[in-house]
Formats: structure tokens, sequence, C-alpha cells
């Protein structure tokens, strides 16, 4: 199974807030989610270490043409954030599930979804 994982949950997971691991299959990671993850400005070395080293357990979508064109149309017939179009279109792009915790994400049609369980902070 592929599956597409957004900002959310992989901050949840290096954080250690998951209720359970994550099942296996190949995992995905839009280009917009790497960016999103490394520029927070608060970002310390540990941390941004630590990111990077997930990263590369995983494997990095670009902005291909079909990712671009359907966030395109997510974003305009959705009113999606831009980044959160991105990360949706990846999903659809390579007909995968979308591990989101994000309300608005979790209601797209159309767009296999699925909320993670979480642990409290």
């Amino acid at each position: 199974m592929r599956r597409v994982l957004d900002t959310n949950i992989i901050l949840y997971l290096l954080g250690g807030r998951l209720a359970e691991p994550l099942e296996p299959a190949e995992y995905f990671v839009s280009v917009i989610t790497e960016l999103e993850l490394l520029s927070y400005p608060s970002l310390d070395v540990s941390e941004e270490q630590q990111i990077r080293v997930f990263l590369d357990e995983v494997t990095l979508v670009g902005l291909t043409r079909e990712v671009r064109q359907t966030a395109i149309l997510l974003r305009r017939q959705h009113g999606l954030k831009l980044p959160d179009a991105i990360v949706a279109a990846t999903a659809s792009a390579l007909n995968a599930e979308l591990l989101t915790n994000d309300a608005k994400l979790l209601q797209v049609p159309g767009l296999a979804t699925r909320k993670v369980g979480l642990t409290s902070p």
C-alpha cells in the first residue's frame, strides 16, 4: 500500500505522539512537506537532524506536472491552502492514501484519507 504523510503526521511521529506505529507500507512525502518541516524558525540542530534522517527513509515527491495540475484543481474546487492542495495532489497522483489530521483535507471528496490516532500530550 502507498501512503503519503502530511506534515502534521510527521511532526506527531517524530514527537512520539502517534497512538500506534505506522503500518508497513511504501511511504511518500511531498516536497512541500520537506520545505515546511525544515523551515520552522525555532528548529534546533538536533531536530533538523531528526527530520533529515526521517526524510532519507521515505520517497520525496516533487512538483510533477500531474501534481501541479491536480493541486490547482483542488485549490479552486475546495478552497485548500496551497501547501495542503499540493500534499493532497501528491497523494492523488500516486493513487495513495493520505495520512492527515487536517480536518479540511479529510473532507475532500474522492481523496483517500485517514486520520491518525494520537496520544495525549
